[in-house]
């Protein structure tokens, strides 16, 4: 997290990026989706810039799956639910398989 990272208080950060604490609250968790303005304010407020880059998306393969796998355990992290822990674990298993079998390949 960036604002651990910059060891700054939710008060502080939110000071810094003209907001509230409880708006920094409620987004650090990942429930709320902050715009792509309040993303940059808070994280240049932590000493961060936000960069976005265009590459081309593979359309099949492992690189497809790793990205796959990839967002469905941020999306099940984002969720927090304990009952998801065991599988958060399964899916990074899979994916970092995933990964191995990509390089021996490659």
């Amino acid at each position: 997290m960036p604002r651990a990272r910059s060891e700054l208080s939710q008060c502080a950060l939110a000071e810094r990026a003209g907001t509230s604490q409880s708006a920094v609250a409620r987004l650090e968790p990942g429930g709320v989706q902050p715009s792509v303005d309040t993303l940059q304010r808070l994280l240049a407020a932590a000493g961060f810039t936000l960069r976005f880059e265009l590459s081309p998306a593979p359309v099949f393969g492992r690189e497809t799956r790793v990205l796959g796998l990839d967002w469905l355990i941020h999306v099940k992290r984002a969720a927090g639910r304990p009952k998801d822990l065991e599988v958060i674990a399964e899916l990074e298993a899979l994916r970092e398989k995933t990964k191995r079998s990509r390089v021996e390949e490659g």
